[in-house]
Parts: C-alpha cells; sequence; structure tokens
C-alpha cells in the first residue's frame, strides 16, 4: 500500500519519490472505561493495526498543501504559515491544521510542506481518527523540525488541540492510546495523574471484533458535551463535602452516601462514571490473571450502565450488543466510543468469527435497515515513522 500512496502522492504534488517520508498513527478501541477518561477515572483502552498514513516532503514555500484519499472532494487544501486559524470550510484539515499552529507557536517551521493523508479508519465510527490524524501530524513534525518534544508532550499538545483549537471537549484517552500504544498489549491509563502500565492482550483461542453500526455522529455536534457539563456540575456539589479533584475518586459507597446532594439527573451520570471506573479496575485485574470470562462479564455491565445511566448508546449500538451477547461465540460485548452511533468491541471465539459477523450483521440490518460493517482486528503500535522495513509489509 505504501508504494501505491507514494504514486498518489507524485501525481498529486508532482517531483521524485525517493525524500518521501512516511508516519503512520492508529486508531484505538477502548475496551473497558468508557466516559471516565474526562472524570479522572481509568480507562483500557488498545491502539490498532489500522490507522492514518502521513507522507511528506519538504518545499521551499512558507505554506502546507495536504490532500486526503478519504475527502477528494476537497481537493488540495493550501494553508500559508501566517494564517493558520481554524476555518470550518476546511473540515478535516482543521486536525493537522491545529497541530501545525501548536508547532509554530513554539517557533517558526523553516520548511513547507507537502503532505498525503490516508485514513484506514472508518470516519465517525468512534475509533480516533480525530486523534490519530493529531498524533500522526504531531509526530511528523516533531521529526522533521527536530523539536525533540517526548512522545507524552505529544499526547498532551493533541489533546489540547482538539480542545481548544478544534472545540472537542475530549479527555486524554483517544490521544493518548494513539500515541503510546503497543503491540499486544492494552494501556491502563488513570486519566487524572497518568500514570499507565501496559497489560498484555492475551485473546487466545479468540478475536478482537469491532463492528461499525454505520450510523454517522459527529463528536462536537453530539450530547457529549452535555453529559460532560452534567458530571463536572455533579463533582461541584460533591467538592462541597468532599476534597476530591474528580469522580474518578469516590467510591460506590461514598457516592451512595452523597447522593442526596445531586439532582436524579446527576445522580444517574455520576453513577456511571464511579462505577465504571470500578469495573475498568476490575477487568484489568481479570486481563492480567487471564479470565477472559470475567472480563466478558465486566464488558457486559458496561454497555448496561452506558445503557441505562449515561444514556449514551441509542437502538443501533443496543441492538448489535444484545445480538452479540446471543451469540455463543461471544465472551464479551459492549459499545465503544462516545456513543450515539459508532461502533462496538467484541471478544469473539476463533472458530465463530464467521458466523458471530453473519448473525450480528443480519440482526442488525433487519430491525435498523442497513448494514453493520465488522472488522477484525490486530492490535498494533503506537504513532512512528516507519522504517524502509515496515513500509514493506504495509
Amino acid at each position: 500500500m505504501i508504494s501505491m500512496l507514494k504514486q498518489q502522492f507524485i501525481e498529486r504534488f508532482g517531483g521524485l519519490g525517493e525524500d518521501i517520508r512516511v508516519f503512520f498513527a492508529p486508531g484505538r478501541v477502548n475496551l473497558i472505561g468508557e466516559h471516565t477518561d474526562y472524570n479522572g477515572g481509568h480507562v483500557l483502552p488498545c491502539a490498532l493495526a489500522m490507522g492514518t498514513y502521513a507522507l511528506v516532503r519538504p518545499t521551499k514555500e512558507p505554506l502546507v498543501r495536504m490532500y486526503s484519499i478519504n475527502f477528494p472532494g476537497t481537493g488540495v487544501i493550501t494553508v500559508p504559515y501566517d494564517d493558520l486559524s481554524y476555518r470550518s470550510e476546511h473540515g478535516w484539515a482543521n486536525y493537522p491544521k491545529g497541530v501545525l499552529a501548536a508547532f509554530q507557536a513554539l517557533g517558526p517551521l523553516e520548511t513547507g510542506l507537502d503532505i498525503l493523508y490516508n485514513g484506514t479508519i472508518p470516519n465517525g465510527a468512534g475509533l480516533s481518527s480525530s486523534a490519530s490524524i493529531e498524533l500522526v501530524t504531531a509526530v511528523m513534525l516533531n521529526e522533521l523540525f527536530g523539536r525533540g518534544l517526548d512522545q507524552l508532550e505529544l499526547v498532551k499538545m493533541s489533546q489540547k488541540v482538539e480542545n481548544k483549537y478544534v472545540g472537542v471537549h475530549c479527555g486524554i484517552m483517544d490521544q493518548f492510546a494513539v500515541g503510546m500504544g503497543k503491540q499486544n498489549c492494552a494501556i491502563l491509563l488513570n486519566c487524572q495523574t497518568l500514570e499507565y502500565r501496559y497489560l498484555p492482550l492475551v485473546l487466545d483461542d479468540c478475536s478482537l471484533v469491532i463492528a461499525n453500526t454505520n450510523k454517522k455522529r459527529g463528536l462536537a455536534d453530539s450530547a457529549y458535551n452535555e453529559r460532560r457539563a452534567t458530571c463536572e456540575a455533579a463533582l461541584a456539589k460533591l467538592q462541597n463535602v468532599r476534597n476530591i479533584a474528580s469522580l474518578g475518586e469516590l467510591t460506590s459507597a461514598e457516592l451512595d452516601q452523597y447522593a442526596h446532594l445531586l439532582s436524579p439527573l446527576e445522580q444517574k451520570r455520576a453513577r456511571h462514571a464511579v462505577t465504571e471506573n470500578e469495573r475498568t479496575l476490575a477487568a484489568a485485574a481479570a486481563l492480567e490473571r487471564g479470565d477472559l470470562g470475567r472480563f466478558g462479564e465486566l464488558m457486559k455491565q458496561s454497555h448496561l450502565s452506558l445503557r441505562d445511566d449515561y444514556e449514551v448508546t441509542g437502538i443501533e449500538l443496543d441492538t448489535l450488543v444484545e445480538a452479540a451477547w446471543a451469540h455463543e461465540g461471544t465472551v464479551g460485548a459492549r459499545m465503544t466510543g462516545a456513543g450515539f452511533g459508532g461502533c462496538t468491541v467484541n471478544i469473539v471465539k476463533k472458530a465463530y468469527v464467521q458466523d458471530f459477523i453473519e448473525r450480528v450483521g443480519s440482526a442488525h440490518a433487519e430491525k435498523i435497515g442497513y448494514e453493520a460493517s465488522f472488522y477484525v482486528v490486530d492490535v498494533g503500535d503506537g504513532a512512528k515513522e516507519l522504517t524502509e522495513l515496515e513500509e514493506m509489509y504495509r
């Protein structure tokens, strides 16, 4: 695929292919720990082998020319260094533009750039295509301009771009998983302290299957920000009686003790944040002792909480998950990502994967009226420049 992308780069920007450098950032799937990241809790994501490629070549002009194979209708977007402001008509390009602006704030960018992007993550699926394009751009600029930032600094920069430049109030999980992923490992991350550790993701006779509802949902325009605001309001009330910085510091018993201080809606939202944090820690322990059965039970509890307390699932996700629960090959299934459409993550016995895809897909199409998409995925590394050897195998 890389040779094909290099050919498209040459067709789009001219010149020869010898001086083109190739960078890659994965997508991510969160195994458990949903809507806990901005509540100071734990998450358990892993990076995927699918993601975003960026092919780049320096130029002598003080501008960047960007082209996305995924959005050919926008053509080449030309951005001068003296105007990196957000512009709605630039669509997808605002994500790399925000990263460019963040790097420019650290010092002038010495050369122009031609960049071709190609993403293998389904857009709008909730697998962090936005964090992927941010991190691939950040790693690329860090290398090209020799800024010497470590990977965690690039992760934080990319989150800030999404929060301040794009306007999506996401937590740090997406950028962290995309930047810090490790092949065949999950990451247990404390989103408040950023303490983390890698857990071997040993699936043995099982596969990781992602099911995409194909219901497009824009995170910035969804009820995501409303859920976050409600949790922040609950936290502010609880801080009057407890010295806490986040909901993630509470246990279920402690939340029950102070629940009378909250409105009924705040109680539901806070209950999800607190219990999901507890489930994530329990799931990490189950993973460490190789107990996939217990891990699957916790995935189900997570989905039920997201459905009933956080109310972010919807008929499409519920249909996929309920069909998965009914399938004999399923070890665990839940929605993943922000919700309101997007994807489910499933642990499925390898012997049943094809039957799982057919039967769960049929249940979705029959009830929803259109097809879901399925991906059997591998767990890959975080954002990096690809070596010549790595390019050969892609």
